[in-house]
């Protein structure tokens, strides 16, 4: 008689299964799947993606230095929220998620090469990254390339779809035109400044602007037009042009840390922001830590979500991020939408019964976040987000008063006729 029929001893194999009976119910308690109920990895990624039968490997890729640090560093904020949110849920068919974080350094080629690293290198199942369209265009071709799946959280300009992108963030007809509708209808305003950080965005959204104001909205006019470059603290000489001209609205897409001058010399120079109408598309909560709330008061923004919205899942989500961040910290628009990307990308691996990336832009249109912060979400099948147009007030205390919103979601369309 062998040690292993000898009785009171056991097989090494049926060791082996009795241990993993007993250790069923507490990853049950987890809140994991029972083993039956996780698909085999072959039939999930027939591409060679990170996955493995318990893990799933995701990529981060956003500047966490440089000028545009304060504000992407909530982007990543919200991302691993997220990520750790749905990992205690059970995680994406049955596997927890894992990231490697990559930091753009505010520098797009940088965004590039790190891009290929996190595809190539890493076989990420799907990359959360990027916030200014300059660092969108740089990884574009990458991510077509070598077939990945980007999950984009910026507002942006608009003119751009892809198989590989899901813009979580609004694009010009639900931002720009909208708020400029706004503050036109409201304001009666008929002439405007426009200023931007010079490079793609600014200058492609200001573009867009200049065309509605001057030929949809009837009497109006652009009374100058101004770019500086990223990380620039000078803003006294076209604040002293503003002073001249004397326009109703001055439309500000200033980014980073620009920002934070270019409000502070607004204020030194005597412009009071509750008496001259300022909108901007560019200014979160994030970038108000930054500024102060003194040195911004009586602004206004166009964007679809603000931390001070009274709805239950932003009750639930704004609590969770500053227990996970610290209670000083605060939540704008971007730093949401990226709330969304890893969320979205889980509903849609779930949907699609895959990881593999076709299947998942194939699966993509029509999925739906109902938890969403904003309020609800959905795919349209451009791959950008029907979502709500808000306005808001800028406060003192940093945080934006909601006065306007539209009663339905927007129709997201990247490529307006007559914007082009």
């Amino acid at each position: 008689m062998s040690d292993e029929t000898k009785p009171g001893l056991k097989s090494p194999l049926r060791r082996k299964l009795l241990m993993g009976m007993a250790a069923l119910p507490a990853l049950s308690m987890l809140g994991r799947p029972a083993f039956a109920d996780v698909p085999a990895t072959s039939a999930v990624n027939t591409t060679g993606l990170a996955v493995t039968d318990s893990e799933v490997t995701v990529g981060i890729l956003h500047s966490v230095t440089g000028t545009m640090a304060i504000s992407e560093t909530g982007s990543v904020e919200a991302e691993k929220l997220a990520i750790e949110q749905i990992n205690a849920a059970g995680g994406v068919l049955g596997r927890k998620i894992k990231f490697i974080q990559e930091d753009g350094a505010s520098d797009w080629p940088t965004f590039a090469e790190k891009a290929k690293k996190l595809l190539v290198n890493d076989k990420c199942a799907a990359v959360m990254g990027c916030w200014t369209s300059a660092s969108r265009k740089a990884v574009l071709p990458v991510f077509e390339q070598y077939n990945g799946m980007l999950y984009y959280p910026t507002f942006y300009e608009g003119l751009e779809q892809s198989k590989n992108v899901i813009y979580t963030g609004q694009e010009a007809t639900q931002q720009i035109i909208a708020g400029l509708d706004w503050v036109n209808k409201t304001k009666g305003a008929k002439s405007f400044y426009l200023l931007g950080s010079d490079y793609i965005w600014p200058r492609t959204s200001n573009k867009i602007a200049r065309k509605h104001i001057e030929n949809h909205l009837q009497g109006c006019k652009v009374v100058g037009e101004e770019y500086f470059p990223l990380g620039s603290t000078q803003f006294n000489s076209v604040i002293n042009k503003i002073k001249l001209t004397k326009p109703d609205v001055i439309y500000a897409i200033i980014v980073g840390g620009s920002n934070v001058a270019f409000y502070k010399q607004l204020k030194a120079a005597g412009i009071d922001l509750s008496k001259q109408t300022l909108l901007t598309i560019s200014v979160t909560e994030d970038e108000i830590d930054g500024i102060g709330g003194e040195n911004i008061a009586g602004a206004y923004a166009c964007m679809k979500y603000f931390q001070s919205l009274d709805n239950p899942n932003n009750k639930a989500f704004v609590p969770a991020f500053k227990k996970m961040w610290g209670e000083k910290t605060v939540i704008g628009d971007v730093t949401q939408a990226a709330y969304l990307g890893p969320w979205l990308w889980k509903l849609t691996v779930e949907k699609a019964g895959s990881f593999d990336i076709d299947k998942i832009a194939a699966a993509s249109p029509g999925v739906e976040f109902k938890g969403a912060p904003e309020g609800y979400v959905r795919i349209h099948e451009n791959h950008h987000l029907w979502s709500k147009t808000r306005v808001g007030r800028a406060k003192a205390d940093g945080q934006y008063e909601l006065i306007y919103e539209t009663a339905d979601l927007v129709e997201p369309d990247p490529f307006p006729k007559g914007y082009q």
